[in-house]
């Protein structure tokens, strides 16, 4: 569950306070913005620059 002024991983479920960390990642699929925590940004780091989806890693 999403609490206000949190932002959530799209992968994991880990929290920040809004906005979140520099650390963190930004996608736009399909039109929805989507916020991935460093871990997972690390873990998936070519399929982000190959712009796949969340959804296909």
């Amino acid at each position: 569950m999403r609490s206000p002024g949190l932002v959530a991983c799209g992968r994991c479920g880990a929290q920040a306070a809004q906005p979140p960390p520099v650390t963190w990642t930004c996608s736009v699929e399909r039109g929805a913005r989507r916020y991935f925590c460093e871990a997972c940004a690390r873990d998936n780091l070519r399929a982000i620059e190959g712009r796949l989806d969340s959804d296909w890693w």
